[in-house]
């Protein structure tokens, strides 16, 4: 049997010995950090092109915004008396004036983007799970009425707006079926809703299309274990559908509470600018650009992102294991540790 050399000052480690053992996880241990470290310039490489996109539309214009409403409309310079060629720096003197002079006007704005948020999501997601429900079942016909459901969502948003412009006329549809005359494309309550009605009608079957797409994963061995036990069809909504659903949910709701919050052209269109009773932050801050009053608009428009930031943080908060979904490894989320229960009736036997 041929020697084996050892070079000088190094011991020879037998494969059993203690030292051998050791050293084997420290060297798997180096392995996979170079593996974790190759694995994350590999991500980084394939999202740098997204974060680049959202760098360009996204923080560039925001930053500008934030900086830009630090100025005020050009105009008679007090020192000089002379007409000023350029923007003066006024500090938060823009956003003061939320509470000051501008105050009554922008939380006017305010409520109103609130109000449409709340009911018209509200009133999507009540509707859209039943247009998904619908579009589930198995009938004839089932690819027309989905293709009838999905059409409004389908319609740009100004056509929308002016459909429903002489549908809420004078002498429109809506009148003629109510037998009353109301002035809807004027101030008042009657315009809210005529704005609630057509953004419902617009967006729900957004929500119907999300929620159609987590239905159609759940197994039908569900079902019918649940109705071996005697499940009735409200049980089974309530206790399998609506839980396994709910992740698809919580995503339509945020993206359509993001979305209604910045609300612009359907109430501009359908009932028009200045409009007191419909003008959300996005027509104010776009009737003050419109005013070359760029200074107050860059800050109603930082605010307006600022609460859309808020409600996107809470969301994702209050919601998250439900929206990203538990990671593996760790301890199981709350989702996971839920069992569906499933009402037993009694007397019922196999």
């Amino acid at each position: 049997m041929a020697d084996t050399k050892i070079p000088p000052g190094t011991t020879a480690r037998p494969p059993g010995s203690a030292a051998a053992r050791a050293s084997a996880p420290a060297g798997r241990r180096r392995t996979r950090a170079r593996a974790t470290a190759g694995s994350g310039r590999m991500a980084a490489l394939l999202v740098s092109p997204t974060l680049l996109v959202l760098t360009i539309v996204v923080l560039y214009p925001t930053l500008m915004a934030l900086k830009e409403s630090l100025y005020g409309p050009k105009g008679l310079d007090p020192k000089t008396g002379f007409i000023s060629t350029t923007e003066p720096f006024v500090g938060l003197t823009n956003y003061a004036d939320v509470l000051g002079a501008a105050g009554d006007r922008f939380w006017n704005a305010f409520w109103n983007t609130t109000f449409f948020t709340v009911v018209t999501v509200g009133l999507e997601t009540v509707i859209g799970v039943a247009m998904a429900l619908i579009m589930h079942k198995a009938f004839r016909g089932r690819a027309l009425v989905r293709a009838g459901i999905l059409v409004p969502w389908a319609v740009p948003t100004a056509i929308s707006g002016l459909l429903w412009r002489w549908i809420f006329n004078s002498d429109g549809v809506a009148n003629a079926l109510l037998g009353h005359q109301i002035l809807w494309t004027t101030e008042g309550f009657h315009a809210k809703v005529a704005v609630v009605v057509a953004e419902v009608w617009k967006t729900a079957p957004f929500i119907g299309l999300l929620v159609l797409a987590g239905l159609q994963v759940i197994p039908n061995e569900v079902y019918e274990a649940a109705r071996i036990d005697g499940a009735s069809a409200p049980g089974r909504f309530w206790h399998i559908t609506l839980p396994l659903v709910k992740p698809a949910l919580l995503v339509a709701v945020l993206f359509r509470c993001l979305d209604a919050l910045r609300m612009f052209d359907l109430p501009y269109i359908l009932i028009g600018a200045q409009k007191n009773s419909v003008e959300t932050l996005s027509m104010l801050a776009q009737n003050e650009a419109s005013n070359v009053r760029f200074g107050p608009a860059s800050a109603y428009a930082v605010l307006l992102f600022l609460y859309v930031l808020l409600i996107a943080l809470a969301f994702v908060r209050l919601l998250g294991t439900d929206l990203v979904g538990d990671r593996g490894g760790g301890r199981p989320g709350r989702s996971a540790r839920r069992r569906l229960v499933v009402p037993r009736r009694a007397g019922v036997t196999a």
